[in-house]
């Protein structure tokens, strides 16, 4: 079974690198951009069959090492 856990900011949390990301794309002149937000994505196989155990156990992941609850944000996806 394949997971997808992506992390990004809290809103109102300050991101430098998305400010910077920003500014590049704009110096390459790319129009359009507004903003730029960044996050992390973890795509991660699975062994076994139970999706609800597999959440419980992604969300666990989270909480303790993939995410900074404190200004971070996370959602888990469970695929096939």
């Amino acid at each position: 079974m394949k997971a997808r856990v992506t992390v990004t900011l809290k809103n109102g949390v300050l991101d430098p690198q998305g400010k910077a990301i920003e500014g590049a794309l704009k110096s390459l002149g790319i129009d359009g951009v507004g903003s730029v937000r960044q996050g992390k994505v973890f795509d991660i196989e699975l062994t076994g069959s139970d999706k609800a155990a597999a959440e419980a156990a992604l969300k666990a992941a989270c909480e303790k090492l993939l995410a900074n609850t404190v200004i971070e944000n996370y959602r888990v996806e469970i695929g096939a």
